[in-house]
Parts: C-alpha cells; structure tokens; sequence
C-alpha cells in the first residue's frame, strides 16, 4: 500500500504500525532527535524509529484511528525549515551500515571462491580499513586505526583470508556499535529539547487567528487549549489549566497555572484553556535558552575527558611497541596481529565523554542543567559551598509573622487595614506581601486622600483628617521626627529574631508596626546538612543583607561561615581568597549582584527564579524552585565520576589480561579482537546505562524568570 500525502509517503501499514517515506530525512541539518521526540509526545503513539539513509519513519501507535489521523496531520502541517539546526548539521545521524553489509557478504562468499578470487575480494573488503589507517599515519601518527590496518594486512600476506576477513568484520561492526552508542549518548540531551509548535492561535483586531510561532509579537494574547502547546513565554490574562511542564523542569505531575502566574514555552496544556499575554517570543524563551544551554554542553570537555583522550593515545603507542617486540623475538606475525586488535585507548577515549553525556542526561531529566562536563567534574570535587541569601536560602518573596499594635486604642485588625489600604498603590515587595496578607485575612479598605510617595522611604496621607505615614525606622524618625525611644527593647528582641519591620505613624506618634522575614525554603536545613555529609566541609552564607537578619538565618539553619552586608565586590573578593585558600569553591545564587561571584566560583549554580545575568553566568542551572537539586546534582556528579575511574580500572585490567594471552600465542588474532571489542562495548554499556536519581518524582516547581530584587535593607515603599 503507498499512499502520497503532501510532503511524505506512506509506503506500508498495520493496524498499529505505519512506515513512511520523509524527503526532509535526507537534508544534513535536520534535527532528528527533536523531531522523534515531537512525534513521541503525540497522544497515542508508542515508539518512533528513524533511518535517515532510507529517509524512512516507522511509528508504532495504539491501533486508534484517530492517533494515525493526527500524525498524518501533524507530519502535512510541518514548515519546509522545520526541525533545521541553523549552525552544524545533525552530529548524531545513524551510522552507515553499508562497509558492515559488505564485509559480511565478503566473509559468506569466500568458501566459494577461488583462490585468485579470494586475495582479490579480501583485498577489497579489507581496503576501508587499510586506507583509514594510511590516512591516519599521515595525518595524525599512530592511533588505533593504524593498529587495525596492520592486524588485517599481516593476516591477509600471509594468505589467511579468513582471519583477514573475519578480523576485518569484528573491526567495522566494533566501529558501528560504538558510534551507535556515541548517537545515543547525543540523543539522550537532544531528546529533553522540545520545540514550541510551529503554529499557535493569536487575537488579532478582535478576532482568533492561527498564525505562525515565529511571528507572534510580544504582548499579543495567545490562546492555548486542550492538547496544545505553549508556542510563548507568557502571563496568564484569563482562564486555568494544567500545563505538563516535563520537558522544562522534570516534574511528573502538571501543575495548575492560573491568572497572573507565568508560563513556559514548550508546556502542554492537559486541561482547562489559557489566554497568555506573550512576554518572551522566539529565540527569547525560556525552552530557547535551555535548548542553546543543552547544545552548548555537547561541546564543553572536561579535563578528565582531555586526560583520557591524550592517555588513550599514548596507550596505543605501547601496545605498538609491544607488538614489535613480539615481532623481533617469535617472528610469529599471528601474535602480532592478535596483540595489536588489543589496545586500551577505544574504551578510555569513548567511555569517558558518553558517562559525562549519560550524567548530564540523568540530571536534566531531574531538573539539573549542567553546562558541559568539566562543570559536572568540578562539582564532583567541590569541598566549599558558599550560598546566597534571599531567593537562595530563603525564597523571594517575603511573609508577614506579626502585626503589632503600639496603642491601645488600635486593634491589630485596624492597623493592618491601614497599612494596607496605603501599600496596595506600590509594587515593592515588602508591600505586595502586607496587602496579600491582609486580602487573605479578609481586611476592608480604609478610605484615604492623595498618597505621597518619598522615594526609598516610605508614603503618606492623610485619613479623617489625620496624617499617616507608612515606611522605615529612617523615614520616620529623620524625616518626620518621631521618636522611637519607648520601644528600643521591644523592637530590639523583633531584629534578633531576623525580622524586618515596617512602621505605622500618625502624625507624630508611633502607633505600630509590621514584622516582616523572608520566607526560608522548607528544604534548607535538610539540604545543608546532607551537603555535610557528602564531603562538602565549608558551608557559608554571603549575602547584602542586614547583619541582624542574616544571623538569625544562619543560626537557624546551621551555616559553618557568615559574611553580611556585603556588595557584589565584596562576595567576588571573598569567592576568590576560599579559592586562594585552596578550597574547590560552589556558588549558589540568584540576583544580578551575585553574577560576578558565580562566574569566578569554580562553578556557580543558579536558582530558576533568578535574574537572567546570574542564569547566563551559571555553569549548573536547577530548573525546580527548591535546594534538593543542589543535593542531587552532587550526588550524580560524585557518582559520574567513580563510574569514569572503575571504568578505567575495568579496562586495564581486562586489556592488560588479553595482551598477556595473545603475547604468548594463546588467543588468535579473531578470538583477540571479539574479546577486545566485547569489553570495549561493555564499558560503553556500562557508560550510557541512565542512572535515575533518587527523589525526582511526584516534586514540583518551576523555571521561571523573576526580576532580581536586589539586597534588602530597611523597607522602603
């Protein structure tokens, strides 16, 4: 059955099976990773399998017709430039299966040949490796495609064709599996990138138009339904879903997004509809700087991944060594080619970047982005971790714990009113959190005259008559001049505590106050314990907040070293004398005060709700609102690299036993090379095999982009 459908073919079919044929398959840069993850995600189909030569697509799905109507749907509504990487063709196409095919039937076909014929297949078959390792002596010197030229030549002059084929097949099927592998390890970071929709629907003068992602405008409302995916980074105007953020935090569960909360490209709505006013479009979301930070850590080594590569060569050079030694003293060239099918360098030099690849997977899957493998090395070393306060330890946003009246004849209920009814005309935080709370309690409005703003002081009006004054101690007391004399003791035990307090005048007289402290993550005291027990031996708390309250936090939570009150000139210098001091230094934050020290820290991590600059500056981004990633981030970057060093140990030791063997004359040079390419392939195996992180399911959070509130000092309005 073929059926020609608009951009694709359909060339067979089952009732749960379909296999088409993509023109697009064949145009170097196309992105198939994402495009296999796009189809995946569609409801109802169950695994996707590309061939780029054949520029086929098989997609096996739940029998539905309704499930192969929307493919089909999906596939014809697809752009010409979709899924198209702008800079490198795709690093991760399948392996060319074409010198395996041939080498087979090189093998199948030689019992029945004549003896002329037989040199003469062999040396065609043999030809691909032979030049590849010409090739590489001329340009590279002596690597292990020069030791595979060698092992197949000295068998094939010496008229064993069999072993010269045999060897050759073990060769080409060891490079195609291991460059299966090396897509995969590639596949696994590409598969987490989920591109916004092609199309979205758009309100444009007055009515409801689909138009295309690229040409939404930020500010226009975008209206997403059931099954639809964010095409935006955007504010909810009206409506309430549950969005399916996987793609972007790891969570498993959707979350319930309602008006004013913020949305990511790249979710899908599972229930409910949302009209979105755009606020990031295009190359500016959110999902596009996750996907450039993820393509950025294909291509950042580490040095035990450089180490490894430079070991690996100089390894072969010693089983070179060896093999002319054998050479010299049995004149046994079946020895030689066995001990030169063997070397060292294929599973150090393969295995080391896939097992960074396969840890940077796992992670983000749990909601850790790191930016190359040398940051997940460096964390794996860490012994200081030196943390931001506010967004970092505590969260953004603050809370009110008391609310005190200083007069008898105000009632707590009266002055929070009054409060309230002057802070809901400002947007400062210590003001969005009292009037939140007083809409929570249920408060009524206290009708009043102009408000007076004093910059970075505090406000005034005037109720019944009377002049009320809202702000900090100093607006108050050296603005205003009253007098705080009376209550030194008890607001005295309020700043012990950690608390901020925001004052209540009227006229010249004190009549209360609001006790205001950030919000500390519910996590903190357990993650840094925890951080404790997984070798990290400094935990310090640098922040430009008051003294007062940053001892109070520090206290609470068991922090080993405090710095306060210090400006972004003040933590870089401080970063750098633990880094003098020898100490393998994290930085944690989350403003734009805290980019300096983040980028001069061994490795900075930054917190989803921070200023862009610190997310830019970051080598680990936790894309969950909460420290527990902090734990699992190191966790996973200890147990990447003791995966790395056993790898080394396994293949040393494995190697070192088969060159043994097939220096004295006990394995034939197709026993050596299945051996040597068995343990290679094990190792790999062992690299690539995901290791889930503990505690990542059933959390929730997310990434998203709040502006930095900077350091805190007295309330202002």
């Amino acid at each position: 059955m073929k059926t020609q459908t608009e951009g694709f073919r359909i060339i067979h079919e089952l009732p749960d099976r379909i296999r088409l044929r993509l023109a697009r398959l064949a145009q170097p840069y196309f992105a198939v990773p994402e495009f296999e993850a796009q189809i995946a995600d569609l409801d109802g189909v169950r695994t996707v399998r590309t061939n780029r030569p054949a520029r086929s697509l098989v997609v096996t799905y739940d029998g539905r017709a309704e499930v192969r109507a929307s493919l089909l749907q999906w596939l014809a509504a697809l752009p010409p430039n979709a899924f198209l990487n702008r800079c490198d063709p795709e690093p991760s196409s399948r392996p060319n299966r074409a010198p395996l095919i041939v080498s087979s039937l090189a093998l199948l076909l030689l019992p029945l040949l004549p003896a002329p014929l037989k040199a003469a297949v062999t040396l065609a078959s043999i030809s691909p490796t032979v030049i590849k390792g010409i090739r590489t002596l001329l340009s590279r010197g002596v690597k292990m495609e020069v030791l595979d030229a060698l092992a197949v030549s000295i068998a094939a002059a010496q008229g064993g064709f069999f072993t010269a084929n045999a060897t050759h097949l073990l060769i080409q099927t060891g490079g195609y599996l291991e460059a299966r592998a090396e897509r995969q390890a590639h596949g696994l970071l590409k598969r987490l990138l989920k591109r916004p929709p092609e199309q979205a629907w758009v309100e444009r003068d007055g009515e409801l138009r689909r138009v295309d992602a690229s040409e939404i405008r930020e500010n226009e409302h975008v209206v997403v339904g059931p099954g639809d995916s964010v095409p935006v980074d955007g504010r909810v105007e009206h409506g309430s879903a549950l969005l399916d953020q996987s793609a972007l935090t790891g969570e498993s569960v959707p979350v319930r997004k309602e008006q004013g909360e913020e949305v990511l490209a790249g979710g899908l709505v599972t229930e409910g509809r949302l009209v979105l006013r755009a606020i990031r479009v295009g190359e500016d979301t959110a999902a596009a700087a996750l996907g450039r930070y993820i393509e950025e850590s294909l291509r950042r080594p580490s040095d035990t991944q450089r180490l490894a590569e430079q070991l690996g060569d100089r390894l072969v050079y010693l089983t070179f060594a060896l093999g002319g030694l054998i050479l010299a003293l049995t004149l046994d060239p079946r020895r030689v080619a066995s001990v030169f099918l063997i070397d060292y360098s294929c599973a150090i030099k393969l295995g080391t970047p896939l097992a960074f690849i396969s840890g940077m997977h796992d992670a983000a899957e749990a909601g850790i982005l790191f930016r190359g493998a040398q940051a997940l090395e460096n964390l794996a070393g860490a012994d200081t971790v030196v943390f931001d306060k506010t967004g970092t330890l505590t969260h953004s946003r603050l809370e009110i714990t008391d609310v005190v009246p200083l007069r008898s004849d105000r009632s707590a209920e009266q002055l929070l009113a009054l409060a309230a009814s002057l802070e809901e005309h400002t947007r400062h935080p210590y003001a969005e959190a009292l009037v939140k709370y007083a809409e929570h309690r249920g408060y009524r409005h206290v009708d009043h005259g102009a408000v007076e703003f004093v910059i970075a002081h505090g406000l005034n009006t005037v109720v019944n008559g009377r002049k009320i004054f809202v702000g900090s101690r100093h607006y108050l007391e050296k603005h205003v001049g009253i007098s705080f004399a009376s209550h030194e003791q008890a607001l005295s035990d309020r700043f012990a505590e950690g608390k901020t307090l925001l004052y209540v005048a009227e006229d010249k007289t004190l009549i209360g106050y609001v006790a205001l402290r950030d919000q500390v993550r519910e996590d903190a005291a357990g993650v840094l314990a925890r951080l404790k027990t997984l070798g990290i031996d400094q935990r310090i708390m640098l922040t430009g907040d008051a003294r007062h309250r940053a001892e109070a936090l520090a206290a609470e939570l068991g922090i080993d070293q405090l710095y306060a009150e210090q400006s972004p000139d003040d933590k870089l210098r401080i970063v750098e004398t633990l880094k003098a001091a020898g100490g393998k230094v994290v930085f944690v934050g989350d403003g734009v005060n805290d980019a300096p020290a983040l980028v001069s820290a061994h490795i900075g991590i930054a917190m989803p709700r921070g200023a862009l600059l610190s997310r830019e500056a970051a080598d680990v981004i936790l894309l969950r609102d909460d420290l527990e990633g902090l734990v699992q981030a190191r966790e996973l970057a200890v147990r990447t690299l003791d995966l790395i060093h056993s790898n080394f140990r396994l293949d040393v030791v494995v190697n070192s036993l088969l060159l043994v063997a097939a220096t004295f004359g006990w394995l034939p040079p197709i026993a050596a090379g299945m051996l040597h390419n068995g343990t290679t392939l094990a190792i790999l195996t062992r690299s690539l095999k995901q290791r889930a992180i503990p505690g990542t399911l059933g959390r929730s959070g997310s990434f998203t982009a709040h502006p930095d509130l900077g350091n805190e000092t007295e309330p202002t309005v």
